[in-house]
């Protein structure tokens, strides 16, 4: 037996027993080993599951002259595929699956600082460019990141763009959905108009547990980060002051989690050293207080990383329940700065930097950095895009020890299909944790749908409570673990939460009659659209009764019952 052979043993052992967290690339072993080009600023990534398999599949963007890559995922192996022909060999900044059209496929966004963005829509006979046809604007704008989220609620997805400039009359833009396949540009209208800056990236949340997506947005070097509160009319308030999260350093990412599963959601933004551009001294954790404002807590939970640090992402790398913290840097070591940093949660609100955790050769230029589960076996892993014509990183986790897990997975119907914004609670032993999906988030890159969630030492989830994007909530009961679940958004109420009035209707979407059905009487019925303006009204329904919808413009209306002085609103389609 060889030494180092003993040694590796050893090591195997020591894992084994200790469940001591450990990652190690495997890009080379799995198939993921071209380069990504020579790009200033770097690269990032998409690891959403683009042909619906059940697997993440990985889209890398590049530099000039060398493509656009598409990894398929088969079963943890991968092989490149060429989904768009001919090939894109200019340089990309991000890309986004999103399924724009809700038509079940997902649909592919591409931006570009020096050839414009383009939109892609998924069709029987592969993606064809559709830019123009969409209303999105075509023209270079120096655009680095996109995120996506339903800002009005109808069931369609919107982006911003995020744009790189200063002193020109470009700056970033926002662009609604009108759910017909086509986008109007809302910048100025939506109150999201700002002066030109060094935008990367960008978020859509829901800060405020209110039911609308909230957007905050990333700038480099002297600009403030800006936070942008959903009024619910199609409108948008600066709030960055008021809310603490006017920060003014060299902004990469926006990462956003509930790191301490408290019910909000908290970002954390990655930075420069001190002398690059900013007296600000690395990265910032902005813990969410609940009542609209936010805290800088880096110092005192570990995590102000004093690096050039990129991308970012959350997860929960041993099962326990506890979200840990990834940062990739694009400082080698040599320089005396930390070429990547992991934070292994320790308690509700600090962190420390475990020892011997893998990561070996992480010495690279990391830009973009997404989290997934490459192999589907229950355990997060890290994918990571270098600079400089290196390869990817994929970090496999190898953890190993007894803990337990649940992964979700949600195909919205009413709400938008990829139900971006909707938002996952569970319980397992009495420990709540929290998700969101999002689209866009890091540093310009796109997570895997699917959460996963550690559970530790628990055999059962209690419960898993889905909020949907439109608001309506579904609670499911005594979860088996160590599987994916998934769920397709329907509209029955969670008689658990509304004891008071149970009502429901069909069908949804509607085209002249919509029935309702309730336990008992119904003392006032009305219907509002998505301004909140009235536009039917009932007074003292039977218990199942129909109404003519049928003089409703389409569109997305909300329909109140009120029992008792109890009520309750479900949202429905007429078409």
């Amino acid at each position: 037996m060889t030494r180092s052979f003993m040694f590796l043993l050893l090591l195997a052992v020591a894992l084994e027993s200790s469940g001591q967290i450990y990652f190690a690339n495997e890009a080379t072993n799995i198939g993921v080993t071209d380069h990504t080009g020579l790009t200033e600023l770097g690269n990032s990534l998409s690891v959403a599951d683009y042909n619906n398999d059940g697997w993440d599949d990985i889209t890398i963007t590049s530099g000039e002259n060398v493509p656009l890559r598409f990894y398929k995922n088969s079963q943890g192996l991968f092989f490149e595929e060429v989904l768009i022909d001919p090939p894109i060999l200019y340089q990309t900044r991000s890309v986004n699956w999103v399924d724009y059209d809700n038509d079940g496929d997902k649909d592919l966004f591409v931006t570009s600082d020096t050839h414009g963005n383009r939109l892609f829509q998924m069709t029987d006979l592969g993606l064809i460019d559709v830019t123009i046809a969409s209303g999105l604007d075509t023209s270079i704008q120096a655009t680095y990141g996109a995120s996506w989220g339903d800002v009005n609620n109808d069931g369609c997805l919107d982006v911003y763009i995020s744009n790189r400039t200063e002193n020109t009359s470009v700056s970033n833009y926002f662009y609604q959905s009108n759910c017909d396949g086509t986008f109007t540009d809302k910048t100025v209208e939506a109150g999201l108009a700002n002066t030109p800056e060094l935008t990367f990236c960008s978020g859509f949340f829901d800060f405020n547990n209110d039911g609308w997506q909230d957007l905050y947005v990333s700038n480099d070097k002297f600009a403030p980060n800006f936070m942008y509160q959903n009024n619910g009319d199609g409108t948008f308030t600066d709030v960055s002051e008021v809310s603490g999260t006017k920060l003014v350093i060299d902004a990469m990412s926006v990462t956003v989690d509930d790191y301490n599963a408290d019910g909000f959601l908290d970002i954390y933004v990655t930075n420069t050293p001190d002398f690059i551009s900013t007296m600000t001294k690395g990265g910032v954790l902005l813990k969410n207080n609940g009542d609209g404002t936010f805290t800088d807590v880096s110092e005192q939970a570990g995590v102000n990383l004093n690096s050039f640090a990129w991308g970012s992402n959350f997860l929960d790398a041993d099962n326990d329940g506890d979200l840990d913290l990834y940062v990739g840097c694009s400082f080698d070591g040599s320089e005396g700065y930390p070429s990547f940093a992991f934070y292994e949660r320790v308690d509700r609100d600090s962190f420390s930097q475990p020892v011997n955790i893998g990561f070996a050769g992480n010495q690279k230029r990391t830009h973009g950095t997404a989290i997934c589960d490459i192999n589907n076996d229950g355990k997060v892993d890290i994918v990571a895009v270098n600079n400089s014509n290196e390869p990817p990183f994929i970090w496999n986790n190898q953890t190993s020890n007894s803990n337990n897990y649940l992964a979700v997975r949600l195909q919205g119907t009413i709400s938008n299909r990829d139900a971006t914004g909707a938002r996952i609670e569970i319980s397992s032993n009495g420990k709540i944790q929290y998700r969101v999906l999002l689209n866009g988030e890091g540093y310009m890159s796109q997570n895997s749908t699917k959460e996963t969630f550690g559970i530790g030492d628990a055999n059962i989830v209690d419960y898993i409570k889905v909020t949907w994007p439109n608001g309506i909530t579904r609670t499911y009961f005594d979860i088996a673990v160590n599987q994916t679940v998934s769920f397709v958004e329907d509209q029955t109420l969670d008689t658990n939460t509304f004891e008071d009035l149970v009502f429901n209707i069909y069908p949804n979407p509607v085209n002249e009659k919509l029935f309702i059905v309730s336990k008992e009487g119904i003392d006032q019925l009305e219907i509002v659209n998505m301004t909140g303006q009235k536009v039917l009204d009932f007074k003292y329904l039977h218990n199942r009764n129909q109404v003519d919808v049928s003089s409703l413009s389409s569109g997305v209306y909300s329909i109140r019952a009120t029992l008792r002085e109890a009520s309750k609103t479900i949202r429905f389609i007429k078409e």
